[in-house]
């Protein structure tokens, strides 16, 4: 399968050495983001009913305005760690990966995370520039309107919250594969070079010129010379 078109060709030269990958460490960040994501969205699912009419419309907000808050607060994670994350993982994945393996039906689904992150990324810059223009305009009386605006930020944030919980947990399993399998064929890679060296020193000691006879003793007779 040919690789998408926003993919950096993988480099197959030689595996990556699990040291260089710092992306590793925002992994956790992005797994505790899904993880939240989701139980924002099971806990309004749980009772949505009570806050809508027989028609699925919610005639009290309070619940969907707490999922809103609570998911976008996880979407803010996506957006420090997940462009690092996402870029490490199409460097790292190889041509094969995409092909077929573990993570080839997680690295497709990765096709769509970066327009997600991108819009959510211009709804967040938006609402700094609005903050700038509350300061600006209505100094002492930002906290006032400051409520509704995040309310609204929030609920159009929903959208990204819910393409980052079907395809944010595929950039964590991609992710956390590919730095397992780096770890491993480091480990390989330190395993056979420690073998390397160990067999080079046993050639060494092997191979080392015999030591040379020690000389004559004073006034003895040097073999075929008369006296």
């Amino acid at each position: 399968m040919p690789l998408s078109p926003s993919s950096p060709a993988p480099t197959e030269n030689q595996p990556a050495a699990s040291e260089d990958l710092a992306w590793r460490r925002h992994i956790p960040a992005l797994a505790a983001a899904v993880a939240g994501i989701r139980e924002a969205s099971d806990a309004w699912d749980a009772v949505s009913d009570s806050f809508c009419d027989t028609d699925g419309w919610p005639v009290d907000e309070h619940g969907k305005v707490k999922r809103d808050a609570e998911a976008w607060r996880h979407v803010e994670v996506f957006l420090d760690h997940g462009p690092e994350v996402l870029a490490g993982v199409r460097a790292t994945a190889r041509s094969a990966d995409y092909a077929e393996g573990p993570i080839s039906e997680d690295l497709r689904w990765l096709r769509g995370i970066d327009a997600t992150l991108e819009h959510a990324g211009q709804l967040q810059r938006e609402w700094d520039q609005i903050l700038v223009l509350m300061d600006a305009s209505m100094p002492g009386s930002r906290q006032l309107y400051e409520g509704r605006a995040k309310e609204e930020r929030n609920a159009d944030g929903w959208h990204y919250a819910d393409e980052l919980a079907i395809r944010g947990p595929a950039l964590v399993r991609a992710a956390d594969h590919l730095v397992r399998r780096a770890d491993a064929e480091q480990s390989v890679h330190t395993t056979r070079a420690r073998a390397a060296l160990a067999r080079s020193a046993s050639g060494l000691r092997g191979t080392m010129p015999a030591s040379p006879p020690a000389p004559p003793a004073p006034g003895a007779p040097v073999p075929g010379r008369s006296r």
